[in-house]
C-alpha cells in the first residue's frame, strides 16, 4: 500500500502592495504641502499669501483626515490639487502680479493680468466636480436630472460667498486688501468673478462628468469600503 503524501501547504502570499491609483491622494498631498510651504518664502504680500491660501491650509488636514471614512475619486483629488496650485500661485505673487498672466496679457494686448480670471474659472470647475461626487455619493441624486443644475448653483453660492467675503476685506483693511481683491480698476470685477465661476461649472460638468463616473466607479471597486 503506498503512503499518501500530505498536501503541501499553501505558500504564504505577501499582502498585496497598495496600488498606484491608491497611492495618488497621498503623492498629491505630499506635493502641494511642499509648494504650499515653498510659497511663503519671498511672497509678495504675507497677508495676502494667508488670504490667499487659507483654503489649501484648511483643505489638506481635512483631506487627512476623511482619507479612510471618504477616499475621493482620483479624478476629484487630482483637480483639487491643481485648483490648491492655482491658489498657491495667485498668493505668492497676488493675483494682479502673476507673471504668467502678464504674459498672456502683453501676448494677447488685453489690459490688465488675467489670472484672476482664470483663477475664478477653476473656482468654478473644481469645486463643481467637489459637489457632484459629494451629491452622487451621499444623497438620492444618482443619475437625476437635477443633479448637474444643483451642482452649479452650490459653485455659485460658493463664489457669492468668496466675493462678500472679499467685500468683508475691502470695509476692514481698505487700501491694504487691495491686492487681495485684485479688481485692478474694475467696477465690474465681482460679477466677472461670479460669471467666470458660473462658466468653469458649467464645462466641469459638460466635459467630465463622464469621466468622473468611471472614476467613481474604479474607487468602488479599489476600495469597497468607501462611501457610495
Amino acid at each position: 500500500m503506498t503512503a499518501t503524501r500530505p498536501a503541501a501547504a499553501p505558500a504564504s502570499t505577501p499582502e498585496a502592495s497598495p496600488s498606484p491609483r491608491r497611492r495618488l491622494p497621498a503623492v498629491l498631498a505630499v506635493a502641494v504641502s511642499a509648494a504650499l510651504l515653498a510659497s511663503r518664502f519671498g511672497a509678495a504680500d504675507p497677508a495676502t499669501w494667508a488670504l490667499e491660501t487659507v483654503w489649501v491650509m484648511a483643505g489638506l488636514p481635512l483631506g487627512v483626515l476623511t482619507r479612510r471614512r471618504f477616499p475621493l475619486s482620483d479624478l476629484l483629488c487630482g483637480l483639487l490639487a491643481a485648483h490648491a496650485l492655482v491658489l498657491i500661485v495667485g498668493g505668492h505673487y497676488t493675483y494682479a502680479e502673476v507673471p504668467a498672466g502678464d504674459w498672456v496679457r502683453d501676448w494677447l494686448g488685453w489690459e490688465r493680468n488675467p489670472y484672476d480670471r482664470f483663477g475664478h474659472l477653476v473656482q468654478g470647475f473644481v469645486p463643481a466636480i467637489l459637489v457632484r461626487e459629494l451629491l452622487v455619493r451621499t444623497s438620492p441624486l444618482r443619475g437625476s436630472r437635477w443633479l448637474a443644475p444643483l451642482s452649479v448653483c452650490a459653485c455659485l453660492a460658493f463664489s457669492a460667498v468668496f466675493e462678500m467675503l472679499e467685500w468683508l476685506a475691502a470695509v476692514t483693511g481698505g487700501e491694504a486688501a487691495d491686492a487681495f481683491l485684485g479688481t485692478q480698476g474694475d467696477v465690474w470685477d465681482t460679477q466677472w468673478d461670479m460669471f467666470c465661476a458660473l462658466i468653469g461649472a458649467t464645462c466641469a460638468l459638460l466635459l467630465l462628468s463622464r469621466v468622473h463616473d468611471r472614476a467613481l466607479v474604479r474607487l468602488r471597486r479599489d476600495r469597497p469600503g468607501a462611501a457610495s
